[in-house]
């Protein structure tokens, strides 16, 4: 097991020091559900919450969130993305809608925090959305599922 990045020698905590590190190409991806009820689900498939289209609103806020992740997480380096994603696909037997956030950079350090934000930002979106009518929804799921480029290679989910 390797040892905690973000801690000096004497434990205290600093930013990693990246600037010896080559630009590579790194991708990540993240994964994980809200689960609801049906008449929730329904609400939101066909179209009908008064607020607007819950899945593309809450896109473009898990996108908006990936730029962002270093103000919120202390430790994280500021990065410039090249692209972010996020998918939704809708599991009615289920009663959840999967999300699916994948984020891209051509740097010094990887990009798996940016697309764990933007995945849970996008999941808290639809909660915000539709907490009036479902506060009994969970948040499930959240993981790395898969990481490309950089020192520490591929990795992809058991």
């Amino acid at each position: 097991m390797s040892e905690l990045t973000h801690f000096n020698k004497d434990g205290e905590a600093h930013m990693v020091d990246v600037g010896e590190k080559p630009v590579t190409h790194r991708v990540a991806t993240a994964g994980g559900d809200i689960t609801m009820l049906p008449e929730t689900l329904q609400m939101i498939v066909q179209g009908h919450h008064k607020k607007g289209d819950v899945l593309g609103i809450a896109r473009v806020a898990g996108i908006m969130a990936s730029k962002k992740t270093s103000d919120l997480i202390p430790l994280c380096h500021p990065i410039g993305l090249t692209h972010a994603e996020i998918a939704f696909t809708v599991d009615e037997p289920g009663n959840r809608i999967i999300c699916v956030a994948r984020t891209e950079t051509r740097s010094q350090t990887g990009v798996e925090m940016e697309a764990l934000t933007a995945l849970q930002v996008s999941l808290l979106t639809i909660y915000d959305m539709c907490k009036a009518v479902d506060r009994g929804m969970t948040i499930n799921n959240v993981r790395l599922l898969e990481k490309m480029g950089g020192k520490s290679g591929h990795y992809v989910a058991e």
